[in-house]
């Protein structure tokens, strides 16, 4: 599960330079995309808009993310636990999901403009380069799965062939309303995909308790994956995934309406779940997955009365799709035969099944390694009072913990499929954030030195590797 990048005969982000036994060499910033022309597109400065135009900041930035980076992670280690602990609920959302945008920016401006968000998504791989091939829709998503296999006639480039067609009309929606090119993308990515730590945070309050959501705020702002986010289509796939659990969570356990205006009912929040849910599976085959967090969501809860609502919601993205000609199962079949034309065949299993956990690591930071070996040593106890006979259910901690236990059994299933090969970074975005959540876990006197260590991280993998696929 969790296909990608496939049959593009190489790519493989950070795990696939540690497999080739050395470091991708980092490009000055605004020299080209990865993977692309050296040259990259020519491009006229400070217009936004059309592909091949600069982006809202007009010309490349240059290192301007370096110190701003390194202020951010100063502010949030030093000011992030007592704040967390402190602010307002809404107020704390606001600022997580804020304080997460201003680290992914910093992380991805360390490229400069061009090359860290303008470029990332219009190189030979990317969504961008078949934009003009959508301007009949009702065709291409009829012929969708004609072009996925290396062989087919003007076959889709990586990007495309391995997702759903949802992936690539979300930036041809982009383009319509007058938000195209790779500058608009990158924005759209990141200030969507930054959402992600406010999702975890309600999922969090509404399934275990807000101190132990308060607490994991700052881990979910400096997190390492933030450099993956900026810029990739998986951060936004992420974040999209990570608020339909959100919504699910408060649809399961009644935290919604409460006399405020704003806030969605039960069944409102059901059915938006549910279309979150289908468009996750519509925007990548591997975040199937996602219905194992549902689960654990649910049996948390122990309230199934969400489930019709979610199937419905689900159904309705599912039905559309297959309506408008695009048929999931053939195309993912045919995205499965692409992948062992191409990455599968030369990436081996037996290192890779550990290879990439161990690059897991890389994105999630050492802090949830922590936090998971806690999950672990508590999920057998946990479990057992799982059961309706085995007396009161588990405390916030345990309610966690089965969170958890549910991402990382995603993340196994997703490893052992053999169809993750060297794809570890960006397309378990998803799994990754609640993965993190586990740094709640961690005893309060060590927290400080804990969540230091993502963003030393994050850091020296901005600096020493270039991410690019």
């Amino acid at each position: 599960m969790g296909v990608d990048r496939l049959g593009a005969g190489g790519g493989g982000g950070t795990a696939g330079a540690l497999a080739r036994g050395g470091l991708p060499p980092r490009r000055p910033a605004g020299r080209g995309p990865a993977g692309g022309d050296p040259r990259g597109p020519r491009r006229r400065p400070g217009l936004p808009g059309r592909a091949g135009r600069g982006g809202p900041l007009g010309r490349d930035a240059g290192g301007a993310g370096r110190p701003a980076a390194l202020a951010v992670a100063v502010l949030v280690v030093g000011y992030g636990p007592p704040l967390a602990a402190r602010l307002p609920w809404r107020g704390l959302l606001l600022a997580c999901w804020a304080a997460a945008l201003a680290w992914t920016w910093s992380l991805a401006l360390i490229d400069g403009w061009q090359t860290g968000i303008a470029r990332r998504l219009t190189t030979e791989y990317e969504y961008l380069t078949v934009i003009r091939r959508f301007d009949d829709l009702g065709p291409a998503l009829r012929g969708f799965t004609g072009h996925i296999l290396n062989d087919a006639p003007d076959h889709w480039p990586a990007h495309v062939a391995g997702h759903p067609p949802a992936a690539v009309l979300t930036f041809v929606g982009l383009d319509r309303i007058g938000l195209g090119g790779g500058a608009w993308a990158g924005v759209w990515c990141i200030t969507v995909g930054a959402s992600a730590a406010a999702a975890v945070l309600v999922a969090l309050r509404a399934l275990t308790d807000e101190p132990l959501a308060r607490r994991a705020a700052p881990f979910l702002v400096l997190a390492p994956a933030a450099v993956w986010v900026g810029t990739s289509a998986d951060g936004y796939f992420a974040a999209v995934a990570a608020w339909s659990l959100a919504l699910l969570a408060l649809a399961a356990t009644r935290r919604t309406g409460g006399g405020r205006r704003s806030a969605p009912g039960p069944a409102a929040a059901a059915l938006g779940s549910g279309l979150l849910l289908g468009l996750t599976c519509y925007l990548s085959y591997g975040l199937t997955l996602i219905v194992l967090p549902a689960a654990a969501v649910l049996l948390l809860a122990r309230n199934a009365r969400p489930v019709p609502l979610l199937v419905a919601g689900a159904a309705t993205v599912a039905v559309a799709f297959t309506l408008a000609g695009f048929d999931w199962w053939e195309g993912y079949r045919l995205l499965v035969e692409r992948y062992y034309q191409g990455a599968a065949g030369v990436r081996p299993y037996a290192y890779w099944v550990w290879g990439n956990l161990a690059c897991a690591v890389l994105i999630t930071g050492p802090a949830p390694v922590a936090g998971v070996r806690r999950a672990l040593a508590a999920a057998p106890a946990t479990l057992r009072r799982l059961r309706p006979s085995a007396g009161p259910p588990p405390g916030p901690a345990g309610r966690l913990t089965v969170l958890v236990l549910a991402a990382l059994l995603a993340v196994l299933i997703a490893d052992l499929s053999g169809m993750s090969k060297a794809e570890t970074e960006r397309i378990w975005l998803p799994f990754a954030w609640w993965l993190l959540a586990a740094c709640a876990l961690l005893p309060g006197a060590h927290r400080r030195p804990w969540l230091a260590a993502p963003a030393v991280l994050a850091l020296l993998l901005n600096h020493l590797l270039y991410t690019g696929w």
